[in-house]
């Protein structure tokens, strides 16, 4: 028997989602109404998880259309309500949200079968919100006035993380603490990843695999353009540099259509991109040219809600304790290589891989690679069970100090802190004396800094692994490699 497409679908995209899946389906069995949440960044797969999941049981669809006006919207909806529901195809054009509202719950309970559950799927809601549309007011009659004593599931989905959390889920108003479950779809990390290639039969092995995440990272419809039978270099080279590659310009889509005002978004994300070690508040101010106050900490928290930049706090500094780095690895790859040639075309990268920057820009991908897999490291220190708080420390030199810069450090509450170099190097990395001193030399300056009465301990994090030498026994205490990060914790 040939299996459905929709089936075939389900099992590659929804690779490493099985917690989401528990999530929507729980929803579906319980025996009241329930409102989910759903947010995640541009092109994470968030639409395809609810209509592979609840695809029997939609009983009506909307997505908002990008730019669109309030009128085009509603123009939107009720041609959606008349596909859903032929018998009342004479309806007219909702004259504003609430009487498309009203328009939504006559058609479902005329439909009502008493069989099951329905779902009502809301996506792109900040697109549907459009300004003074009083979507939202509908939203929460439909939901308070209507849905509450139908025994419903209604999912409402954003891109816009940030303005979900603002205006749904801190809803002071109709919409307060009316949303039931919540999920935050996140790209996949390395090992799902490797899973979902496998699932569309693409193999490679897990250095390919690593530079292939460098370079896009686990955006599911990213990843579904890597054919089987190529190399990551090639895959990057047709992807990103041919004429008709689906990132070759996607970078211009990515941020307008997830913020207002993108245009600051974007000066804080090229602003990061120049910097391995990340900017604290005042850098990032000096350096990307936005408007300080409340206007620069709105887009940082987009940024960070979105997943596009994270933050982490400096260890030993309570109060400037706070630096930014970009954590996104699409974009860094596009303002590092895919920007400045614009107009090489295919057989672009092929050549790039082979000069000195991209060999040092992989040194700092891989680093970003490790920060975004906290918990597999944990996992192969066998820690994973033990509270831990992420931090980097961060030391300028002056003519009275020395300086140092640890990017990953694990403070454990056994009494440890483990502290992270990275290294992308090819074959197993044998330290040599000058990194050896360096590592004392951090770990000199970290313990001075910060009197901390815990151990110390260095932690090298190789991608194809490390050996033990003479010279580094007392000084490295645990060697893991690149497939520690493809743990499943």
């Amino acid at each position: 028997m040939k299996i459905p497409t929709y089936i075939v679908h389900m099992k590659t995209l929804l690779t490493g989602r099985e917690n989401e899946i528990e999530t929507l389906k729980k929803a579906l069995a319980s025996d009241e109404s329930e409102m989910v949440s759903v947010i995640g960044r541009r092109r994470v797969g968030k639409t395809f998880l609810i209509q592979s999941v609840y695809r029997e049981r939609i009983a009506f669809e909307i997505s908002g259309l990008q730019y669109a006006e309030k009128k085009d919207q509603l123009r939107n909806f009720h041609q959606q309500l008349r596909r859903a529901f032929p018998d009342r195809a004479e309806l007219p054009v909702p004259k504003d949200w609430l009487d498309g509202f009203f328009q939504l719950t006559e058609a479902l309970d005329a439909t009502d079968d008493g069989k099951g559950k329905r779902v009502i799927f809301f996506d792109e809601v900040p697109w549907l919100a459009t300004h003074k549309a009083k979507f939202l007011m509908g939203l929460s009659y439909f939901w308070n006035s209507w849905a509450v004593q139908r025994n419903v599931v209604v999912v409402i989905c954003g891109s816009a993380a940030s303005w979900m959390i603002r205006k749904v889920l801190r809803d002071k108003g109709g919409l307060h603490n009316r949303v039931t479950r919540r999920i935050r779809l996140n790209p996949f990390n390395l090992a799902d990843t490797e899973a979902y290639l496998k699932a569309r039969h693409v193999n490679m092995n897990r250095r390919q695999l690593m530079l292939l995440y460098m370079a896009m990272g686990g955006i599911p419809h990213y990843l579904k353009e890597v054919e089987a039978g190529e190399s990551a270099a090639q895959a990057i080279d047709r992807i990103c540099f041919s004429d008709d590659g689906l990132l070759r310009d996607e970078f211009q889509a990515l941020y307008p259509a997830l913020f207002d005002q993108s245009e600051s978004h974007v000066k804080v994300i090229r602003a990061l991109a120049k910097t391995q070690q990340g900017y604290d508040r005042q850098q990032l101010l000096s350096n990307s040219k936005v408007t300080d106050g409340g206007y620069l900490t709105r887009v940082l928290d987009e940024l960070t809600e979105s997943g596009f930049i994270s933050t982490y706090p400096i260890y030993g500094k309570k109060k400037k304790g706070m630096r930014y780095r970009l954590t996104d690895q699409y974009s860094s790859f596009y303002l590092r290589f895919i920007e400045p040639n614009a107009y090489g075309g295919a057989g672009s990268f092929m050549a790039l891989s082979q000069n000195q920057a991209y060999k040092s820009w992989c040194g700092y991908a891989f680093e970003s690679v490790c920060l975004q897999h906290v918990p597999q490291i944990k996992e192969a220190l066998r820690i994973g069970g033990l509270y831990t708080q992420s931090s980097t420390f961060y030391q300028g030199s002056t003519a009275a100090q020395e300086g140092a810069q640890i990017d990953l450090l694990l403070d454990r509450n056994d009494g440890v802190i483990n502290l992270i170099e990275t290294k992308f190097y090819d074959g197993p990395y044998r330290p040599d004396k000058r990194t050896l001193e360096r590592l004392e030399q951090q770990r000199r300056v970290l313990q001075a800094a910060t009197k901390s009465r815990k151990q110390l301990s260095w932690v090298l994090l190789a991608a194809e692994g490390g050996e033990q030498t003479v010279n580094s026994q007392g000084v490295i205490d645990h060697f893991l490699g690149g497939d520690d990060l493809f743990r499943r914790p």
